[in-house]
């Protein structure tokens, strides 16, 4: 086994510092190990609250990603609201 198997006898890399890829692969593993069972009731918490993290982790890359994509293929909207907001802060 690789990755996050090692981390079972080590302490977990906290879910905030993983890539993408890196959370993915141990939400896989998560669900997986989930539905074969035969883990106790606090084991099977823990791994299924990790595995909640790991899914909005993957959810925050994804929603990085695609509001990068989107900024990208509409350069200069966001300098324009800026600057709108900008004046906005003037007249107080």
């Amino acid at each position: 086994m690789t990755g996050p198997a090692k981390g079972k006898s080590a302490k977990p890399i906290p879910v905030a510092q993983l890539g993408y890829e890196q959370a993915r692969d141990e939400l896989i593993e998560v669900v997986t190990t989930l539905e074969h069972g035969g883990l106790d009731l606090d084991a099977s918490l823990a791994l299924w609250e990790r595995g909640e993290a790991l899914a909005t982790r993957c959810e925050e890359h994804l929603t990085g990603a695609r509001d990068r994509i989107e900024a990208a293929l509409s350069p200069g909207e966001d300098d324009e609201d800026e600057e709108f907001d900008d004046s906005d802060s003037d007249e107080d």
